[in-house]
């Protein structure tokens, strides 16, 4: 638990997007979840400004403020009207020459590239599952079942479903040919590793530290196509998956396991380039740890798993947010002198 007082005085912006075109209770709850955040913080003393993104205009939101005087706490996962805009948040606040929280841009941007990620992971000598990119209609020689279908660009599990795990050749090609028409992107297959499913927190830079890690514990579930986390899992209350997936945390692990996953975690943070933190999601299958995914830029909200398991390790909502203000402060030509 930190406690040098100079380092939570560290200046914050809280910088998060709340796009208009969002409903109602959708930016209220937002809303209310980044206050929290930014009141955590300011209870152990950091001054810190939320600064919501409403439009495009990143640059004039931030001009008022001065670089040299501020870290910014980067929560805003995109820019109102531009999809898939994460990276280029990162790259604004870059050219302003703001220390941030979190990845680069580059690293952001890599991170929506399933297939590019997956080939970095294999030539790091990490397992990650078989795969195949599909640009049209067609098995491309896929023989492995049960496989999962997704679009290679996806990002927060978007379109992913139950009816993504295919068991046969002809509901492979049917959600192929799906998953194109409405994604406009190629489309990923993978082999369906059913087992078990951690998400692994890490934060550090040189030093990587796993935080305790979640299991999601899918024994509600006996069909193979209902054992992930959808899109719905996340983001609909009201949906079995979010119902009936319970969260394990700390994850019954042994020694030989936890000392496995810790490995296999931090060199994937490592090999994707993650900065300040991350969460890595992973399959244990026969003994063997399969990456799923690596998250850059990994949800930080109190209720989500990077929280609870900071929380289990001893750090309050409020100094999850500072740790991660005290890792990009290292990086500041004035300020680092507090962290």
């Amino acid at each position: 638990m930190p406690s040098d007082k100079k380092q939570c005085e560290l200046p914050v912006i809280l910088l998060f997007n709340l796009d208009p075109s969002w409903a109602p209770h959708d930016r209220k709850r937002i809303a209310e979840e980044t206050e929290s955040l930014g009141s955590a913080m300011r209870r152990i003393g950091h001054p810190v400004t939320l600064l919501p993104v409403l439009d495009a205009d990143l640059s004039k939101l931030l001009e008022c403020y001065h670089p040299d005087e501020h870290i910014v706490l980067n929560l805003c996962e995109s820019i109102p009207s531009i999809p898939n805009s994460e990276a280029q948040v990162a790259a604004t606040l870059e050219s302003l020459e703001f220390v941030f929280t979190g990845s680069n841009a580059p690293v952001l941007a890599l991170s929506e590239d399933k297939n590019q990620v997956k080939e970095i992971l294999v030539g790091s000598g990490i397992q990650t599952p078989d795969w195949c990119l599909c640009s049209s209609a067609e098995a491309n020689g896929w023989t492995c079942f049960p496989a999962i279908v997704k679009s290679a660009f996806q990002h927060c599990s978007e379109g992913l479903t139950s009816d993504a795990v295919v068991m046969t050749e002809q509901e492979l090609l049917e959600r192929v040919s799906y998953v194109l028409e409405v994604s406009h992107q190629p489309v990923l297959v993978e082999d369906f590793i059913d087992g078990r499913e951690f998400h692994v927190s890490l934060w550090g830079n040189g030093h990587i530290r796993m935080l305790p890690p979640a299991e999601m514990d899918f024994s509600a579930f006996s069909e193979a196509h209902d054992r992930l986390c959808t899109y719905d899992a996340k983001f609909v209350p009201r949906s079995k998956h979010y119902r009936r997936i319970k969260t394990l945390l700390p994850a019954p692990l042994d020694d030989d396991e936890y000392r496995l996953l810790e490995q296999v975690a931090v060199s994937a943070y490592r090999a994707i380039g993650c900065r300040d933190y991350g969460r890595i999601d992973i399959r244990l299958q026969n003994g063997v740890f399969y990456v799923l995914d690596v998250n850059p830029n990994a949800d930080i909200s109190a209720d989500a798993s990077m929280a609870c398991a900071a929380k289990l390790g001893g750090y309050s909502y409020g100094h999850l947010g500072s740790e991660l203000v005290k890792l990009a402060a290292q990086r500041h030509p004035t300020l680092k002198q507090l962290a």
